[in-house]
């Protein structure tokens, strides 16, 4: 799933995601299990709502190594 990500650009981060989604420039999200369901749960029914592939992963750590960044993320999209 998160090989998902490689040759696309990549936005990271719950506000950014949101901007993607709305926009229809989403292609494939990527949501970290040990996120907070607070932050996830929104982003998961945007996801179904858009008509938008998405896929868990187990930590925001996971999640942030495959983004390139060296802190955690709670979520990530590729986009277009």
């Amino acid at each position: 799933m998160l090989a998902e990500l490689a040759g696309h650009r990549v936005v990271v981060g719950t506000k950014q995601l949101r901007k993607a989604l709305n926009a229809g420039k989403a292609t494939y999200v990527i949501l970290a299990q040990n996120a907070d369901p607070a932050i996830t749960e929104p982003l998961e029914a945007m996801c179904r709502n858009n008509h938008v592939a998405y896929a868990w992963v187990g930590s925001k750590s996971e999640l942030g190594q495959a983004c390139g960044i060296e802190v955690g993320a709670a979520a990530a999209a590729a986009v277009d």
